[in-house]
């Protein structure tokens, strides 16, 4: 008598997670329920906050440390950090004021100048980067410096105003229904949109996530590393550059003094949005949920009246929360 045994199938032997634990391993979903259960707690403590109104100003007030957390987004999936952004994203906004108003070069002309410019910064960053080479922390501190003193000779300390009405475009508004919403809040969510399409469907974005997974894997299967770190640091300071144009229509002004801590900020909404410090895992979506959860903390607080020192304390701790869970999670999936 003969017996048939049958192998399991590799379909059978290997199955699918379910459902529940995916959604759970998903870096966005935990902030995403953050963001959903502050919107609740604040809309029990305050009427104004669930108006039209007040949520098109949430979106006013992290359109600029949004955009500049896109960029910081794309370098932190390389296991990269950019402190100086906020610095060029000042001297961005600064040299377009100039130009514009000292009628160097037509406006136009004048946001294109200043959007090369601060794509070169990136540009230099990412040489120096991969070139010598030397630690990110180190030679973004130093490009902060040099940004943020350049921006002070250049601008001679003095606010620059009477802006021609292509540089404020973007802060003008148009009708939602019944809510005004701004050009410039409305390119910002166009941006996340393109860049959510850039790392998820274009090999460009697969090579970003091998990058920061493993620069050396990433190598040995035919990635050229050092032209990828370069380029995502130069398409990080163009869109810096964009912030910059978004902080100069919102304001009005070329002001030599904005942007001291955005750096910080914009980290802290790549972090709050699920993207791990040590690279290779994030979503850009995520970063548009850490900047709404920060702009909601901030909003919500300061419509119960909460002192502003309370909403940094606040700000601080979720941050901290944020990388435990993440190290956390790094740890479970060794």
């Amino acid at each position: 008598m003969t017996m048939t045994v049958t192998a399991p199938s590799p379909e059978a032997s290997v199955s699918e997670p379910p459902l529940g634990r995916r959604l759970l391993s998903t870096p966005t979903v935990g902030p995403l329920a953050a963001l959903l259960l502050a919107c609740v707690f604040f809309s029990f403590n305050s009427e104004q906050f669930l108006s039209g109104g007040n949520f098109s100003l949430i979106i006013q007030q992290v359109m600029v440390v949004g955009t500049l957390a896109i960029g910081q987004t794309l370098i932190i999936l390389t296991a990269g950090i950019d402190l100086s952004n906020g610095a060029i994203m000042a001297f961005g906004g600064i040299l377009m004021a100039r130009l514009a108003v000292d009628g160097t070069v037509p406006p136009l002309v004048a946001i294109a100048l200043g959007l090369l410019v601060c794509a070169a910064f990136g540009a230099v960053n990412g040489l120096l980067v991969t070139a010598i080479p030397l630690p990110p922390f180190i030679v973004t501190l130093g490009m902060l410096n040099i940004a943020f003193a350049l921006t002070h000779i250049y601008s001679q300390d003095q606010t620059v105003t009477g802006l021609p009405r292509e540089l404020t475009f973007l802060g003008e508004t148009f009708r939602v229904g019944g809510t005004s919403v701004t050009y410039g809040s409305a390119v910002t969510i166009a941006l996340f949109l393109f860049f959510t399409y850039l790392l998820g469907q274009t090999a460009w974005g697969r090579h970003v996530y091998a990058l920061g997974n493993s620069p050396e894997v990433a190598r040995l299967t035919g990635i050229r590393t050092t032209r990828l770190t370069v380029g995502v640091y130069t398409v990080a300071g163009l869109v810096y550059g964009i912030a910059a144009l978004l902080l100069v229509s919102r304001t009005g002004v070329g002001d030599p003094q904005a942007g001291q801590t955005d750096n910080l900020d914009s980290i802290t909404a790549v972090v709050l949005g699920g993207t791990s410090l040590f690279g290779g895992r994030g979503l850009v979506i995520g970063t548009l949920v850490g900047a709404l959860i920060v702009g909601v903390f901030r909003n919500g607080l300061q419509l119960m009246g909460v002192p502003s020192i309370y909403q940094t304390l606040i700000t601080g701790v979720l941050v901290i929360l944020a990388v435990t869970v993440d190290q956390i999670s790094r740890r479970r999936n060794r």
